[in-house]
């Protein structure tokens, strides 16, 4: 055989075992790094919270409405320092397993840290949610009746039963109940510290003396001599910025028929005697009569509840609009409060009866306090601020908070669903109602809207999102 096909063929030799080595030697380190990564121990991966539906916010929103509605002294200022709580409860209860989402603790006055979950464990983000929304209300409602105590315990079971079912794992069940009770449990051991703690027991304090001057606040056709929550406005805000808000200052008082304080008055004297049927309906709509209904943070709230059927949202979303609108309302209520016992402001009863008609009586019954600035067109401003925040400007939606309700049979007048091309219409058409009830001037609204949407802000500008 010739000298270079011998080299040759040692050559094919050579490049054939090269081959074979180089395929060995892969195969070795695949099967290596197989094994290794088999053996090695893999985290636990929860469901995320978005994952889940919205059904377990809904079903604690709507019981909690249906407590404001049915315990005795959920006053509208105590109602929306309850929603608050209840909202940032739920919100803190998932957010651990919302992976773009932060807590708020460290964010909000005074609540400098929240339990942790177990970072290497398996959690369900419903079941957390279910145990610290029963937790919270049994500890804010601890004044309501025994059948209601027991509705929020069957509505807890009965949710958690059917939440088992779903993810099997006992320990993963055990352990979710377990956190969504201690962030329940350390959130209401923060709120005792507010200022409002038990606020239900002292809605009118005997102790309270009520300032008399020109254009003071008085007794109204309720009654009532002592006014509502008259240190309501001394507590604490649940964000800082909140409780730095100015005061913005009423009009001079003033009986002269050229100045700007008699016009306003007339003119909710003038309108109240020449409303139309639409007109009557809108401000019926709005009451929201703490003694018949959820209060108006309760309406509200139930507007978060549309939003988030509407949208038909998740849980993570759900979670977080209930938080919003929770913390926009009680905020609201804080510093509305503060700014009527500022000034201690009369209510157009009271100017109109004075100074233009001895004989009137407005449309609507004036709630028992201060009339500027107007809780209605403050709340709800803040409401709508932080609803169109997450879900846009433009939302559509029906409002049916009191479809079910009887006809007014004293105003001749039925409670028709309202509809919205925006949460700020809304919002605009609550402070009006208040107008048209005669109760609020023109003032009252404009500067409530004006401030209420500064309170969203606010709740809009924390560190939602990492």
């Amino acid at each position: 055989m010739p000298l270079k096909w011998i080299n040759l063929t040692l050559l094919n030799l050579i490049r054939q075992a090269s081959i074979v080595l180089v395929s060995v030697f892969l195969l070795i380190v695949v099967t290596d790094c197989t094994k290794s990564t088999k053996d090695d121990p893999v985290a636990p991966q929860s469901k995320t919270a978005d994952q889940y539906s919205a059904e377990v916010a809904l079903r604690w929103s709507a019981i909690n409405l249906y407590l404001l509605r049915n315990t005795p002294g959920f006053t509208p200022p105590v109602a929306s320092r309850a929603l608050g709580y209840v909202g940032l409860a739920l919100y803190e209860a998932v957010v651990p397993g919302l992976p773009t989402h932060r807590s708020l603790a460290g964010q909000l006055t005074g609540l400098t840290r929240l339990p942790q979950p177990d970072a290497k464990a398996t959690y369900n983000w419903a079941v957390s949610a279910n145990a610290a929304e029963a937790q919270i209300l049994r500890n804010l409602f601890a004044n309501t009746s025994d059948g209601n105590k027991a509705k929020i315990d069957s509505l807890e079971v009965l949710t958690l039963t059917e939440l088992k079912t779903e993810t099997g794992s006992s320990e993963v069940v055990d352990r979710s109940v377990a956190f969504g009770r201690q962030i329940a449990d350390a959130i209401f051991e923060w709120s005792k510290t507010d200022g409002g703690h038990e606020g239900y027991n002292r809605n009118f304090p005997a102790d309270f003396k009520v300032p008399l001057f020109n254009g003071s606040w008085q007794t109204t056709e309720n009654g009532r001599k002592i006014p509502m929550q008259p240190y309501w406005g001394n507590n604490r805000t649940f964000v800082a910025a909140n409780a730095n808000l100015p005061m913005p200052k009423p009009l001079p008082i003033s009986a002269d028929v050229k100045s700007q304080y008699f016009a306003q008055y007339l003119e909710v004297y003038t309108k109240n005697k020449s409303l139309t049927q639409t007109e009557k309906e809108i401000s019926i709509w709005w009451a929201d009569d703490p003694s018949e209904t959820f209060t108006p943070p309760g309406h509200s709230y139930n507007l978060a509840r549309i939003a988030i059927q509407t949208a038909k949202t998740d849980l993570g979303k759900a979670s977080e609009t209930l938080a919003r609108t929770g913390l926009a309302v009680a905020d609201a209520f804080t510093v509305c409060w503060k700014c009527k016992y500022r000034f201690n402001n009369e209510r157009p009863y009271t100017f109109v009866r004075r100074a233009i008609d001895p004989a009137w009586i407005p449309f609507w019954p004036a709630p028992p306090f201060p009339g500027y600035t107007s809780g209605h067109a403050t709340q709800s401003a803040a409401a709508a601020t932080v609803l169109g925040g997450i879900y846009g400007d433009s939302f559509s939606f029906t409002d049916d908070s009191h479809v079910s309700r009887v006809r007014d049979l004293k105003r001749n007048t039925d409670f028709k669903a309202r509809s919205f091309t925006s949460f700020w219409q809304a919002a605009e058409e609550s402070a009006y109602s208040r107008y048209l009830g005669g109760i609020h001037t023109r003032q009252d609204n404009e500067t409530g809207l004006t401030t209420g949407k500064e309170i969203g802000k606010n709740v809009n500008s924390l560190s939602w999102k990492k």
